[in-house]
């Protein structure tokens, strides 16, 4: 993160000795006497040798910064005072405040903020404060930046929603990702009901002859279709051959015996002569009754 700080000024303490015994450089042993020197790290050096060995290097121009230089420093970075410059502009930072940024560079307060600005999630350039501009979950686009990932237009001022990491308008997001209604095939934006696994609008699921709402009411389906229990008794369902009532599987007798296009209740398979259960057992079929094979015989 780029840190605002004011420049720490080095000045190297530039001494004369007046002592009158050996004074000599740390380094090439020549006597200091009457020679200016330096202090480095508790040791006494000529300016020759601490140009040389213990000058530390510029940041910019990669060159020692002298005795004799002025010394800027930040950071455990160091820089001559003329090298100490904004980074874009080239403005001399001095005595002026500045940002450091994580690649190195010194920048101005001025260039630092609009290199540091909020840059758009959409070209990665910076939003500049006053520009059209959307702002979704602590980040920023440009306006025309912030489009579909389906349709790739703008979103503007219409509503979006969202799929992980993408944004989608919503048209794009109901065509993509809603769910469909098993009867009518269109998207189901809100609320629905589910019915055998399947999605369904609410408008959509009513009886298929009388339109009247199934949700909360007794039903049954036929061939995709539900109907209400009433219509289903008198248009869909099979008619007992023995009764001549619907056979339609609710209540009291919902298994169903078929036999040559004709059904009956489980309950009214019976001999016609004898009142027998027929159901699973052997019949003989006259006219349109039926009658176990003892009764058959006496007929």
């Amino acid at each position: 993160n780029s840190s605002q700080s004011h420049f720490i000024n080095i000045f190297l303490s530039y001494l004369t000795s007046t002592m009158t015994d050996r004074f000599d450089c740390y380094y090439c042993r020549d006597n200091l006497h009457g020679k200016k020197y330096v202090k480095k790290d508790d040791k006494h050096v000529c300016t020759k040798c601490f140009d040389k060995l213990c000058a530390n290097t510029c940041a910019e121009c990669r060159r020692p910064i002298g005795a004799d230089a002025k010394e800027l420093h930040h950071k455990n970075r160091y820089w001559h005072e003329d090298c100490f410059r904004c980074a874009k502009c080239y403005k001399p930072l001095a005595s002026e405040p500045f940002s450091a940024r994580d690649d190195g560079k010194i920048m101005c307060g001025k260039c630092g903020s609009r290199e540091d600005g909020n840059r758009c999630q959409g070209c990665y350039k910076v939003v500049m404060p006053g520009s059209q501009n959307v702002e979704y979950k602590n980040k920023v686009w440009h306006e025309e930046c912030f489009t579909c990932f389906e349709c790739k237009q703008p979103i503007r001022t219409q509503s979006f929603l969202t799929k992980g990491d993408d944004i989608y308008c919503a048209p794009c997001h109901e065509k993509k990702f809603a769910k469909k209604c098993f009867h009518c095939k269109q998207p189901i934006t809100s609320g629905g009901i589910s019915y055998q696994d399947q999605p369904w609008h609410s408008e959509c699921f009513v009886c298929q002859t009388c339109r009247k709402p199934l949700a909360g009411a007794r039903f049954t389906s036929h061939e995709n279709n539900v109907y209400c229990v009433d219509c289903y008794k008198t248009d869909v369902a099979k008619k007992c051959h023995g009764c001549k009532n619907p056979i339609t599987g609710f209540g009291h007798g919902t298994n169903v015996v078929n036999y040559e296009g004709y059904s009956w209740h489980e309950y009214c398979f019976n001999c016609k002569k004898c009142s027998l259960s027929l159901a699973n057992k052997r019949f003989v079929i006259n006219g349109d009754h039926i009658y176990c094979p003892d009764c058959a015989k006496k007929l």
